[in-house]
């Protein structure tokens, strides 16, 4: 029978890596897939204002899941601890405590964000002519937030054990779904905003219940057992404990692009929607970073389980290398093809062009933030996120703030706006990089 499963602990930590994250990459892309293309269904076919509707509430999107994956670091980063140090029963304790976790955590933000969406648009001044598709499009959406809340959590859990691969399968095919289905429903139906948010829900319930059936059917270690549900009150501690503080800081990032949301909507309507569509690009190559940011904390936390402390260094040194390459090799890609890339969303060449002025700050910008994610990821797969949290508030969140007050109100320009992610990851990274280096020289391995 084929293993899944990676041990992290023993071999080549380049090939490992590069294997481990590979099908996360894809995996992470499909993902966003639901919501691109959502804005690329209904930009081509239900017009710029619909476009505009779906992508105003990205930065409300990224809220709601940022929580969901940061939460389920907190699973990865443990399970992982705990299968490097072979110890069973606690693998059984983190698993079964974390479902539990996520799946309310996933009704939670469903409620919360269904009673807000209204107001929460309105307080980011979305236009008049965009408010009523996108409080439709995200209230529909967030019907699917806790399917998505138990793929996340599946995904940690297999993640942690080196299984990176059939979650790609299952998202290939509810990927495919989603996209079909958007395309009926906008073209056929004529559904429009709705249209897109129904398929995008249904995908992700096909998403999870697949990764649901494959851990109620497992015989591993990580296995999920219907009568084995119940909180551990110490496993749920250790979880909130790196899991909350990330939670938090994904919560901050996507507070502060509210205000950047905000002060690109006192633009006109076309640089709105440039705007959005040029968005597009961030989650195409954060994700596919991610994917080196997830394997920096799995293959140290189960090194850290194993007590090897020579590839917990190497683990972290690679993963930065890898992940810094890929978003500028990116970055500059989507900046060659800027034109066929945002063709993808809109016909409006007036779109294009604001799209385009985005485009040409960010290119060589992605690949910096690389030194503040990977920083983060590592000191979180050593179980410490409290002072990576406040790092971020203070670096990402804090400074951005305040250049939006101070350069952006004086210049007014754009550009100046769009200058505060690269400044904002430059200040940061170098203080989380600073943080690592001290903590992994004292660290102190679990008995």
């Amino acid at each position: 029978m084929k293993s899944y499963e990676m041990d992290m602990c023993t071999g080549s930590l380049w090939k490992k890596i590069m294997v481990f994250s590979v099908p996360l990459m894809f995996s992470n892309i499909l993902q966003i897939v639901f919501n691109i293309s959502d804005v690329a269904v209904v930009g081509k076919f239900a017009g710029p204002i619909a476009l505009g509707a779906v992508g105003s509430t990205s930065i409300l999107i990224t809220l709601s899941t940022g929580i969901l994956l940061g939460l389920s670091s907190g699973v990865s980063a443990l399970t992982a601890l705990y299968i490097g140090a072979k110890d069973q029963n606690s693998v059984k304790k983190t698993v079964h405590t974390s479902a539990l976790l996520l799946a309310f955590s996933g009704v939670a933000i469903m409620v919360l964000g269904i009673l807000f969406a209204g107001g929460i648009l309105s307080a980011m001044r979305t236009k008049d002519e965009l408010i009523g598709g996108a409080v439709r499009y995200f209230r529909i959406y967030l019907l699917g937030t806790p399917a998505l809340a138990m793929f996340n959590f599946g995904n940690a859990v297999l993640s942690a054990a080196g299984d990176t691969k059939r979650p790609l399968y299952y998202l290939t095919f509810a990927g495919v779904v989603n996209v079909l289905l958007n395309l009926f429903f906008v073209i056929v139906g004529k559904m429009g905003v709705s249209g897109v948010a129904i398929a995008s829900i249904i995908s992700q319930y096909i998403s999870a219940v697949l990764v649901l059936r494959l851990l109620l059917h497992s015989n591993e270690v990580f296995a999920l057992r219907v009568e084995d549900l119940h909180m551990d009150r110490e496993k749920l501690r250790r979880i909130l404990r790196i899991g909350v503080p990330s939670a938090l800081q994904y919560a901050l990032f996507a507070i502060a692009n509210l205000f950047v949301q905000t002060s690109v909507n006192y633009f006109d309507h076309v640089m709105v929607e440039g705007n959005s569509a040029a968005a597009n690009a961030d989650p195409l190559v954060y994700d596919m970073m991610a994917a080196f940011y997830t394997a920096c904390t799995s293959f140290i936390a189960q090194n850290m389980g194993a007590k090897q402390r020579e590839r917990i260094l190497k683990s972290y040194f690679i993963c930065l290398l890898y992940s810094f390459a890929l978003g500028l090799f990116l970055g500059v890609g989507i900046y060659g093809m800027r034109f066929l890339f945002l063709s993808l969303f809109t016909s409006e060449r007036a779109v294009v062009d604001a799209g385009i002025r985005r485009l040409s700050v960010m290119a060589l910008s992605y690949s910096v933030s690389a030194f503040m994610d990977c920083s983060i990821a590592a000191s979180r797969g050593l179980g410490r996120t409290i002072v990576p949290m406040l790092l971020v508030t203070a670096g990402s969140t804090v400074f951005r703030l305040i250049w939006i007050g101070t350069v952006f109100a004086h210049y007014r320009t754009i550009e100046s706006l769009y200058l505060l992610y690269v400044f904002s990851w430059i200040i940061t990274g170098i203080a989380e990089m600073v943080y690592f280096a001290k903590i992994v020289r004292g660290v102190r391995f679990a008995g």
